[in-house]
C-alpha cells in the first residue's frame, strides 16, 4: 500500500494499539514479528509506518558512494519509518542528528535501529524520535557504510521488507508484513477489546479468579 492509503485506511486503528496488543496478535496468526532489546532513546512518543530499510556494512576496500540514509530519506513519503540494520553493533553509530533533521523535516515519523545512535540530546530537542539499542559518541566514518537501502534486510530476528508495517514504543518493536497486516491488525483490535473488557471487570470489584475464568485468558491466542 502507498502512503496516502496507509494513513487514510489505516494508521489511527493502529495508533490506538501497543506493540503488545500486536505482538500477541501476531502470535495468535502464526507471525513473527516482535524484535527484542531495541528501546526509545529518550521518552519518544509511539511511532508507526511503512518501513523504508537501510542495510550497514563494514567500511573498507569498497569505497562508500553516498552518505548512509540519505538515498532512504530522500526516497521516503511523510508518515514512514526508517528502519536499520546494522546487526545489533553498539560500537558503530549509524543514525544521528544530521540524518534526523532531515528526516523530520521530509515527515518521517522516525528511525528503528538495530545497532547504536548518537545525537540523543540533540534529536530530543527538536523532537525526532529514535528507537535503538544504545547510544555511542563516535562517528560512521571510517568505520561502517550504506550497503544497500529499501530491499530485505533483517533486525534481530524478524526479515523485514520495504513496505511492511513497523510499530515502535515504549514496550520494543513490532514489524508486521504488509501482505498480513489486515489479518493482524483485526487479531490485535480482538484482543485490545478483550483486555480491556477484563480490566473493567477488575474495576468493578470483581475478583480476578472470576474475571480470568470467563474470559479464558491463556487460551486467548489459539486459532
Amino acid at each position: 500500500m502507498d502512503a496516502k492509503e496507509f494513513d487514510k485506511q489505516y494508521r489511527k486503528r493502529l495508533g490506538k494499539l501497543a506493540t503488545t496488543n500486536i505482538a500477541d496478535a501476531m502470535d495468535k496468526v502464526g507471525i513473527r514479528g516482535a524484535v527484542i532489546g531495541i528501546k526509545p532513546l529518550y521518552d519518544c512518543p509511539k511511532i508507526t509506518g511503512r518501513a523504508v530499510t537501510i542495510k550497514i556494512t563494514a567500511a573498507g576496500a569498497v569505497p562508500s558512494k553516498y552518505h548512509l540514509g540519505v538515498r532512504a530519506i530522500d526516497a521516503a513519503s511523510s508518515g514512514d519509518v526508517i528502519i536499520i540494520d546494522n546487526r545489533g553493533d553498539l560500537n558503530n553509530n549509524c543514525w544521528g542528528e544530521i540524518l534526523s533533521m532531515g528526516s523530520k523535516m521530509k515527515g518521517i515519523s522516525g528511525v528503528v535501529v538495530d545497532g547504536a545512535a548518537r545525537d540523543i540530546d540533540a534529536c530530543r530537542e527538536f523532537g525526532f524520535p529514535v528507537y535503538a539499542r544504545g547510544a555511542v559518541p563516535i562517528t560512521a566514518r571510517g568505520r561502517i557504510m550504506e550497503e544497500s537501502f529499501n530491499e530485505v534486510i533483517r533486525i534481530g530476528d524478524v526479515q523485514v521488507s520495504p513496505g511492511d508495517i513497523v510499530m515502535a514504543d515504549i514496550n520494543g518493536v513490532v514489524i508486521i508484513p504488509a501482505a498480513r497486516f489486515d489479518e493482524v491488525l483485526t487479531a490485535a483490535e480482538g484482543l485490545m477489546a478483550k483486555e480491556l473488557a477484563m480490566v473493567e471487570e477488575l474495576r468493578k470489584g470483581v475478583s480476578m479468579l472470576e474475571v480470568d475464568q470467563k474470559f479464558a485468558y491463556e487460551a486467548m491466542l489459539k486459532k
